[in-house]
């Protein structure tokens, strides 16, 4: 078992490392989708005038980026916990997963 942590570990150590080695940093601008997608809309039609403005821009990129990041924990958090009750009440109460589409049905008549 600890040596397939290790294996997982030093997997997941290369997965971090090797987009550094392929793209030094410094050599590459990351641009998100909206910007990319600006870009070709005003190559598209240049007289296009957008329909929507945001209600709230950050003050700055690294607080966009912020948020993102936040919104991204607090989703998989929330998944992370669904999906360990699910788990655990299933091993709290094997029965209940085989009755649970029954019930869920109601009575048959």
């Amino acid at each position: 078992m600890m040596k397939r942590n290790l294996v997982l570990l030093a997997l997941v150590v290369m997965l971090a490392i090797a987009p550094l080695l392929i793209h030094p940093p410094g050599t590459v601008e990351f641009a998100g989708a909206d910007g990319q997608a600006e870009l070709v809309i005003g190559e598209i039609a240049p007289d296009y005038v957008p329909w929507f403005q945001p209600l709230w821009e950050p003050p700055s990129g690294e607080i966009e980026s912020l948020l993102f990041a936040l919104q991204a924990a607090i989703g998989a958090g929330l998944l992370g916990y669904y999906f360990g009750l699910r788990r655990g009440r299933r091993e709290a109460d094997p029965a209940a997963d085989e009755a649970a589409p029954a019930r869920a049905h109601g009575p048959r008549a």
